[in-house]
């Protein structure tokens, strides 16, 4: 079996050479599907076919192998060209990552759905006004199956997936968590998701009705483990794409001062790519996006040198993943913002789409506030203090 998997020939530069067509794709239409609301589900389908999901799993399950930083770089060039499509894209790699642990539920069905391909979504979000991680959908046994009911939000990547995780409650209190394919009957995908960034990270909702789940599609709970931190991966991801737009936004604002951009009238230039301002601008912009990506590298090492099951260092890497949350959500607003600064009004032309990386960034940001990145960080330097292990850090 391992032979036979290893010779499937993935590898970290293979899928890294195949995709780089797609992501030029996505890079040169991105403002306009967004301007249109328009889905690039032909071009993620092409990196689905790619095996993206596979960089990082040992080649001896199949996958592409790769050191967490190649994970790590490969989300930041996603993001370069569309974060939208980035996003959409973190449940497979989150799922991926997971799988690479030998004691994750259902290991070698998910490793099998990644080398086939598959994407993967899920949420345990509901808007049903009760607390914060409340979960109201039910899940009752009928026959030798069960029936679920319910609505969950934010199914981030969920109309381009082939996989839904979720969890709902049962009969007795307990709440019991499950993976069914889209296509089941019953599993209905709302394209509501209306925020004013990252609109086509397909995150709306999905509405559960009388779907019928098999016993062995239950996902039994993790084991317990040493380090609790597991939701750094989670938070390193979403820092990524912070870099990523950081990085498109130099790249919008080199394409702008090169092809369409004039010096105001009393510059000293009489080229854009020549006034002294905007070359500091764009320098500016290129420092941000230098110091978000180099972050997030940083904190890959890190975080994969606290594989080994070490709770303190587990700990100290949380802090570094925390620590570049704050660094990569600063460094893509600041980018975004200073994009304008190198053209006139014509820079603000909605046909330009300069206006979505500042949008998709602060969309991204609000997942969890940095404000609480900074202090958890703060606490542990000054104290010692452990960060919370609810999974956002």
């Amino acid at each position: 079996m391992t032979a036979e998997l290893i010779s499937a020939g993935y590898s970290v530069a293979g899928i890294r050479e195949a995709i780089a067509p797609v992501l030029a794709r996505l890079a040169a239409a991105a403002a306009e599907r967004e301007r249109t609301r328009t889905y690039a589900f032909d071009d993620v389908r092409d990196l689905a076919g790619h095996r993206i999901g596979l960089l990082g799993i040992a080649a001896a399950d199949g996958g592409a192998g790769g050191s967490l930083r190649e994970v790590a770089e490969l989300i930041v060039a996603l993001a370069r060209a569309d974060s939208n499509v980035a996003q959409a894209l973190r449940p497979t790699f989150l799922i991926a990552e997971r799988a690479r642990r030998p004691d994750f539920p259902h290991r070698e069905r998910v490793l099998q759905r990644l080398r086939e391909g598959d994407l993967f979504a899920g949420s345990g979000n509901e808007r049903t006004g009760g607390a914060s991680g409340s979960v109201h959908a039910t899940i009752r046994r009928d026959g030798d199956e069960y029936v679920v009911n319910g609505e969950k939000f934010y199914s981030t990547g969920g109309l381009y997936a082939t996989w839904f995780s979720t969890s709902a409650t049962g009969e007795d209190g307990t709440v019991v968590g499950f993976t069914v394919p889209f296509d089941r009957e019953g599993v209905h995908r709302l394209d509501d998701f209306d925020a004013v960034g990252q609109r086509l990270t397909a995150s709306g909702t999905t509405r559960l009705v009388d779907v019928r789940v098999r016993p062995d599609e239950l996902t039994p709970p993790d084991a317990q483990p040493a380090t609790p931190w597991r939701g750094s991966f989670a938070q390193l991801y979403l820092a990524a794409v912070q870099a990523g737009i950081a990085a498109a936004a130099l790249d919008d604002a080199v394409r702008f001062v090169r092809a369409k951009a004039r010096p105001i009238k009393h510059s000293t230039a009489t080229h854009s790519v020549d006034d002294p301002y905007v070359r500091e601008t764009v320098g500016r912009i290129g420092a941000h996006a230098q110091a978000a990506r180099s972050a997030v590298l940083v904190a890959a090492e890190v975080l994969e040198s606290a594989a080994d099951g070490d709770r303190a260092v587990a700990a100290e890497a949380a802090v570094t993943v925390a620590q570049t949350g704050v660094i990569a959500i600063e460094a893509a607003f600041r980018a975004a913002e200073l994009l304008f600064d190198v053209g006139g009004g014509s820079a603000t032309d909605r046909g330009l789409g300069f206006d979505r990386h500042w949008r998709n960034a602060r969309t991204v940001a609000n997942h969890n506030p940095r404000q609480w990145k900074a202090a958890v960080a703060g606490a542990f330097h000054l104290t010692g203090e452990d960060p919370p292990t609810t999974g956002l850090f």
